[in-house]
């Protein structure tokens, strides 16, 4: 026979573990935090951009690019703006898209880009910078590439495809990796829901 308290007792137990298995789920866990660097970049606009600290303040969808890729970035830029649309245009959430080619990638080159997609306006930021700055980006956000295919073209230009890595990031007001995503084949649901969740 258990004893009237002691049954009291037990469901109290019962009652404090249920909670803290709930707030326990509801947590965003942080995979990383970002505030240990100082990246100088410049927008779409040649407007300077420093990574992280532009980005405090607002939850940030971030992507990773180049202009001359010939299949998953195109897809990855328009998860980003696919999201801003189906959240009704918010104003408070920044969507940025880095490029790891900034040889070829200049300020004027990602605002031709940018605006192929409606995305040369606010909140959008595309980034490039000098390839020292845009490594030491790519090398702390978890981002590899490699150049798969290089040809000379007649008038003596330098041709070449990469290979790399296919994500989205989701970052925090405060800097910190909440979420790692597949860029070009993440549903743009699951996204959203995890951006409401900030």
């Amino acid at each position: 026979m258990i004893f009237p308290t002691f049954k009291v007792f037990l469901s109290k137990i019962f009652v404090l573990l249920f909670l803290s298995t709930v707030f326990t789920g509801c947590e965003n866990e942080v995979k990383d935090d970002f505030n240990d660097v100082s990246i100088d970049l410049v927008d779409q606009n040649g407007d300077p951009f420093n990574f992280p600290a532009d980005l405090k303040g607002q939850p940030v969808l971030m992507g990773f690019v180049y202009i001359n890729c010939p299949d998953i970035c195109s897809f990855i830029t328009a998860n980003l703006y696919k999201v801003y649309s189906e959240m009704g245009e918010p104003e408070d959430i920044h969507f940025i898209v880095a490029t790891f080619d900034p040889e070829r990638d200049t300020p004027e080159e990602l605002k031709h880009y940018a605006s192929m997609f409606n995305m040369d306006q606010p909140p959008f930021r595309f980034l490039t910078g000098s390839p020292d700055q845009v490594d030491a980006l790519m090398e702390r956000v978890g981002v590899r590439t490699d150049v798969s295919y290089t040809k000379e073209t007649d008038d003596g230009e330098e041709l070449y495809f990469m290979n790399h890595s296919d994500k989205i990031l989701l970052i925090d007001q405060n800097a910190q990796l909440i979420f790692d995503y597949g860029g070009s084949m993440t549903p743009t649901n699951i996204l959203i829901e995890d951006l409401e969740k900030l």
